[in-house]
Formats: structure tokens, C-alpha cells, sequence
């Protein structure tokens, strides 16, 4: 013990010897500002500061303030970082903010930020280009909606499927057989199947001026009801309500392969000239199918579901491909409203892919210094 004592003296003895001096505390954090976080929703403060002119340091150390709290460290930052985003905080609420620089048991405080509050922003700046496209893309569909109703005729791409209905319909009528339409499994918040009964509209209007029978199976309890709305509404239009039967839309099950079981069963004993599947199907959608071919009927399809396309293409007469069933209505009902949105909406994904496609070969090219305004545009309008 007393040796140790010894050793411990005469190493301070040494120490005093070489005149050796205690390191200097770090420098303390200089321009310490924070700021309400830009373009945000609010409850976020942004930080910033710089390094002070002094001895290396170790850490920083985050303290945040507000009136009648207790201040308290929020974090710890890494040397090189002179940043941070606090999302601990609530809107409207004055904080000021200190930083500390730590080197061993050193701790070096800045002086305190001016107080600042956050609040949510009405606009992000950084999505004018989105304001920007979602403008001319509304343009675009407003401008051909009038030219529509101007009575201008509008080119839209020949659908095979969609050109098939009247001939499907008419043999029904010819040979004295039902029509059945599925419009679906889908619930009525499927785009696929608003898109279906828009076509139903139409087809149960043709249904009604050929004086054919339809039989329009459903499994959403939804989706029934406003299925045989739009047929005794287009029974009506047709001037035929009169003809319209409450039981030819019916509905089944909300199982699955039990609905599909009925219809394949429907399709077995009714054997109609013409089968619609148009809508959201599932695994299903080959059962459905294959049973209608078997039965002989012309059988038209549509989905928009990637996965039961190739059994439609198999198994029925002609398939509406993805975005053609979205257009069906528009074609078939030549509606000025439908079809001004669908050549706007044409025009717009045009100039989408354009300028994708210029923005793409501009940004390749931005090392040259004439090209780099261009280059400069083209990110702007690039998505974020």
C-alpha cells in the first residue's frame, strides 16, 4: 500500500516536472438557428449550426426549451453533423434550442436560439410541378368535354370486344336465348366494377330495344342494388319500362366459388347466346369462362387484373385489356361528358410520356454547358 502511494507521488512529480497542461475544453457551437421545417405539416423544427474555431469534440448534445418546461436533451449528434430535424413538438408552441459540444467530461454549451414556433404550410413548393401538371391535365379534359358537346366527332381507337355487343345481343334475340352480364366480384369501390356497370347502362339499353332477356347475377349486395337500378333506368330511357323485370337482377352469394358454382349452374340450364364478364375477377375467372364456351355462347370479357387476362384471352370470344374496359361506357354510349374525359385524359398521359422522355435524354446530357437550363427544367417536372 505504501508502495503504491509512492508510485502515484512521483508520478505527479513527473507530470509537474515536463510542465504539462490540461487539455482545453472544446470549442462551443457558433450560429445556432432554428426555423420552422419548410414545406411540411407542421409539428417539425429544423436545427443548424457550425463547428466553433477551437479543440476537436466528440459529440453534440440537443437541448430543447419551452415556456414552463423543464429544458431537456432530444438528442445526440455524431461530429461531423451540424443538423437536425425535431418532430417532438406541437404547433404553435414557442422552443429555444441550445448545442453543446462534448469532449471527455467536458461539456460546452452555445448560447440559446431565438425562440421559434412550427405550424403546417398550406402549399409544399416542392410539388409546384405537380400543381403545375395537374392544371393543364384538367385543361386538357375540360377543353375536349366541350368539343364533344360542340358535336365534333371524336376518333377513338376501334375496340373489337366493344364492337361485338350489338351482334352478341341481336343473336340472343334471334335465337330466343337469355343474355347473362357478371359484372363482376368486386365490390362497388372497385374501379373495375363502376367501370362494369357503366357498361351494363348501355348493354341492358340494347337488351331493351331488341326486347332480348337479361339475367344479371351479382354476389356484392351493393353492387345489386345499383345494378338493377341502371337496368330499369336504361329499360326507361329505352322507352320500354314495361319490359323491365325485377328477378333478372338477382342476387346470390357473397361466397365466392358458391356464387361462382350458381352462374356456371345458370349458364348449364339457361344456355345463353351471350355471357359478360366484365369487372374485378379472382380465381374464379377461369371456371366462369371455360363453362360458357362449353355452353356455345359468345362470350365477352374485361378486367383489369393482370392475372385472370390470359384466361379470358384464352376462354372467351373477345377480352377488353386493362384500360380498354375503363373506356367501354364512353365508346358504346358516344357520351359527350365520358367521352371528352377520356380523350383529355388520352392527351394528358401524351404529354406525360413526352415529357418523361425529353426530361430523361436532357438530364443525360447535362454535363454539356448549353443544355444545362434545359436539364435544369426537365428535373423540375420530374416526379418527386
Amino acid at each position: 500500500m505504501i508502495s503504491l502511494l509512492i508510485l502515484l507521488l512521483a508520478g505527479q512529480a513527473a507530470l509537474l516536472d515536463t510542465g504539462a497542461a490540461p487539455l482545453a475544453p472544446p470549442a462551443p457551437p457558433v450560429a445556432v438557428r432554428a426555423f420552422d421545417t419548410p414545406n411540411d405539416a407542421g409539428k417539425s423544427i429544423t436545427l443548424s449550426w457550425n463547428a466553433g474555431e477551437g479543440p476537436a469534440h466528440e459529440a453534440w448534445i440537443i437541448e430543447r426549451t419551452a415556456a414552463g418546461i423543464e429544458p431537456e436533451v432530444i438528442a445526440t449528434n455524431k461530429p461531423g453533423e451540424t443538423g437536425y430535424l425535431d418532430e417532438g413538438v406541437k404547433d404553435r408552441v414557442g422552443y429555444t434550442y441550445r448545442i453543446a459540444a462534448v469532449a471527455g467530461i467536458d461539456t460546452v454549451w452555445s448560447q440559446p436560439s431565438a425562440p421559434v414556433t412550427c405550424a403546417p404550410q398550406l402549399f409544399n413548393a416542392d410539388r409546384l410541378n405537380i400543381l403545375i401538371a395537374m392544371v393543364i391535365f384538367f385543361a386538357l379534359i375540360i377543353y375536349y368535354i366541350e368539343t364533344a358537346k360542340k358535336g365534333k366527332n371524336l376518333f377513338v381507337r376501334r375496340i373489337a370486344g366493344l364492337d361485338a355487343v350489338e351482334e352478341a345481343v341481336g343473336r340472343a334475340t334471334e335465337m330466343g336465348r337469355p343474355i347473362i352480364y357478371v359484372p363482376g366480384l368486386g365490390g362497388v369501390s372497385d374501379i373495375a366494377t363502376i367501370a362494369s356497370l357503366n357498361i351494363l347502362g348501355e348493354v341492358a339499353k340494347k337488351v331493351a330495344q331488341y326486347d332480348s332477356a337479361l339475367l344479371v347475377p351479382n354476389r356484392d349486395p351493393i353492387v345489386y342494388t345499383v345494378a338493377r337500378e341502371m337496368v330499369r333506368e336504361s329499360y326507361t330511357k329505352a322507352g320500354r319500362p314495361d319490359a323491365f323485370k325485377q328477378d333478372s337482377v338477382f342476387f346470390i352469394t357473397s361466397e365466392q366459388f358458391a356464387y361462382a358454382a350458381a352462374v356456371d349452374g345458370l349458364m348449364a340450364r339457361e344456355k345463353p347466346a351471350t355471357n359478360f364478364f366484365l369487372g374485378m375477377f379472382w380465381a374464379e375467372s377461369l371456371i366462369l369462362a371455360e363453362t360458357g364456351a362449353q355452353t356455345g355462347a359468345i362470350q365477352i370479357a374485361g378486367t383489369d387484373s393482370v392475372f385472370q387476362l390470359p384466361f379470358f384471352i384464352t376462354a372467351c370470344d373477345y377480352t377488353l385489356i386493362g384500360e380498354e374496359l375503363y373506356a367501354a361506357s364512353a365508346y358504346l354510349s358516344r357520351e359527350p361528358l365520358l367521352l371528352g374525359s377520356l380523350k383529355g385524359q388520352d392527351y394528358g398521359k401524351i404529354i406525360i410520356l413526352a415529357i418523361v422522355a425529353v426530361g430523361s435524354a436532357l438530364l443525360l446530357l447535362s454535363g454539356i454547358p448549353a443544355l444545362s437550363i434545359l436539364a435544369r427544367i426537365a428535373d423540375f417536372f420530374s416526379v418527386r
